[in-house]
């Protein structure tokens, strides 16, 4: 271990830009994350633009600061508003609501922070312990095995990520399809740029990330406008008895302990996402309670199941990202386009050629859960207020923040159109149930996985069994057929999902 580079990180992340930068992103995740109908994956593709101007580690820091601020803010709108900000925080909801309406929402409040952060910074360490290993083994891969885990990583989230194994694989099949788009990498010839210049670097990301998500979105949000949700909001009173108490801690601590293993677990798994740990962990932690009765009523332990849990899927997601450059979710996957803004390549490279870099995003990552805590606990009567916010006032916000972002990345007019166009296909994805998830971390991944795949053939010559040489490139060959075989029978013998639908 380079303990240089871990004393530059450690000096970095206390600057004060670190502080203003990573605090900020924390700030505005929670404010984000409070609205209900923002989740984690929206507000990052709106700050990607943010990051135009900011050094690689204070915009890495203060992405990862948003996604973290995001997932604690939702949890507020969960108990309050019975409104989860995002789909993780529906079981939070379960019992978080109950618990505020019988007069204690502060002290579910409080519950929900302490096994966020706690979570949070576990998982965290874990990804320290786990990542730097993983990338060190995975520079030993040559193109013959990345293909191969690139392949299998693609139908893996394609059959988890939707309620079909086939319109997953459509999905993944329209993202590899425009990230296409662009200049050959062997031959430099055009491809399916209809004589736009702008397309000759491929499909704009920003274009791509905003429309699907965020735009998209507010156009659903759009038609929601009709429900009325001020008279289900709980009111935050400063009330002696409502608070956190010693006893309350020591009930829910192993239970943020084994959180935060369900959370590490699904998120270091391409695909899964957050919403699949959160209910994953609240139902374990049902089972093995001596009241589960009590569950759905108020109990504390469900409402630290699910938030431990959900914070912890943020770190772990990073496992397969630095490792093998492989998102391991939709926010993963957006940090790729904000390291290749900065010209950084993400993955096990990144710990040879900027190991500075990567220890200083660890010192972030562990300073953003200590601001979040701070954030949370001194602000709750703040973001509080923040629910009663009415949705007419935030959809035309976010709009403008939208353009406002394509604007930023000099297409002008062409961009813009590019967006729209994004913009309803994300709309239309998400009102048929097409996995965006699939289709965007497809679109990410498919130049790595072109250039791997054909630097394979030419060095192979086409030879196959070269492959019988290559243990690891066979192990998931064989790994993706069988997944494709067992997803499509348990799709076409239930024809409901492979696993529950994972969304960011």
């Amino acid at each position: 271990m380079d303990f240089s580079a871990i004393g530059a990180a450690a000096s970095e992340a206390l600057t004060l830009a670190s502080f203003i930068g990573i605090g900020g992103g924390v700030l505005l995740g929670y404010i984000i994350g409070v609205i209900p109908g923002l989740s984690r994956s929206v507000a990052i593709s709106i700050a990607i633009p943010m990051t135009f101007y900011m050094s690689p580690y204070i915009a890495i820091s203060f992405l990862i600061g948003l996604s973290k601020g995001t997932a604690a803010g939702s949890a507020v709108s969960a108990i309050l508003l019975n409104a989860p900000g995002e789909a993780s925080s529906a079981a939070t909801a379960l019992d978080g609501y109950p618990m505020a309406k019988k007069g204690k929402p502060k002290t579910a409040l409080q519950v929900g922070l302490i096994a966020s952060v706690l979570g949070d910074i576990m998982a965290t360490i874990i990804l320290i312990f786990v990542a730097i290993p993983f990338a060190r083994v995975a520079l030993l891969f040559g193109p013959y095995e990345m293909a191969a885990i690139l392949a299998f990583a693609l139908v893996f989230i394609a059959g988890l990520s939707s309620g079909s194994l086939f319109k997953g694989l459509a999905a993944g099949g329209l993202g590899i399809f425009l990230g296409t788009v662009g200049l050959d990498n062997q031959t430099g010839l055009p491809r399916l740029t209809f004589g736009y210049t702008e397309l000759m670097d491929g499909m704009p990301l920003i274009a791509v990330a905003i429309g699907t998500l965020a735009l998209s979105e507010m156009f659903i949000q759009s038609e929601k406008l009709r429900l009325e949700r001020t008279t289900m909001s709980v009111k935050l009173e400063h009330r002696p008895d409502d608070h956190i108490t010693f006893p309350i801690f020591k009930r829910i601590l192993p239970t943020i302990l084994r959180g935060t293993g369900v959370g590490t677990f699904v998120g270091a798994l391409p695909g899964l996402g957050p919403s699949v740990g959160s209910f994953m962990s609240y139902g374990m932690a049902q089972k093995a309670s001596k009241t589960p009765e009590n569950f759905g009523k108020g109990e504390p332990i469900g409402i630290a199941a699910s938030e431990s849990a959900d914070n912890a899927v943020i770190p772990a997601a990073l496992i397969p990202l630095f490792g093998l450059g492989i998102p391991g979710n939709v926010s993963a996957a957006l940090l790729i386009g904000a390291f290749a803004i900065h010209g950084i390549t993400v993955g096990p490279l990144l710990l040879r050629d900027s190991p500075e870099l990567l220890y200083s995003i660890f010192a972030g990552m562990i300073l953003a859960s200590i601001i979040m805590f701070i954030l949370g606990w001194f602000g709750l009567m703040v973001f509080a207020q923040i629910t009663r916010v009415p949705p007419h006032v935030v959809i035309p916000i976010v709009i403008f923040f939208c353009l406002a972002g394509m604007m930023l990345q000099g297409y002008g007019t062409f961009g813009l159109v590019i967006l729209m166009a994004f913009a309803l296909l994300g709309y239309l994805m998400k009102k048929y149930d097409y996995s965006f998830v699939t289709f965007l971390v497809a679109f990410i991944i498919t130049p790595m996985l072109e250039l791997n795949l054909r630097q394979s053939i030419i060095l192979s010559r086409g030879n196959w069994e070269i492959l019988l040489g290559r243990p690891i490139a066979l192990f998931f060959i064989v790994c993706t057929l069988l997944a494709l075989i067992m997803l499509t029978l348990r799709t076409v013998r239930t024809g409901k999902p492979a696993a529950g639908a994972a969304t960011d």
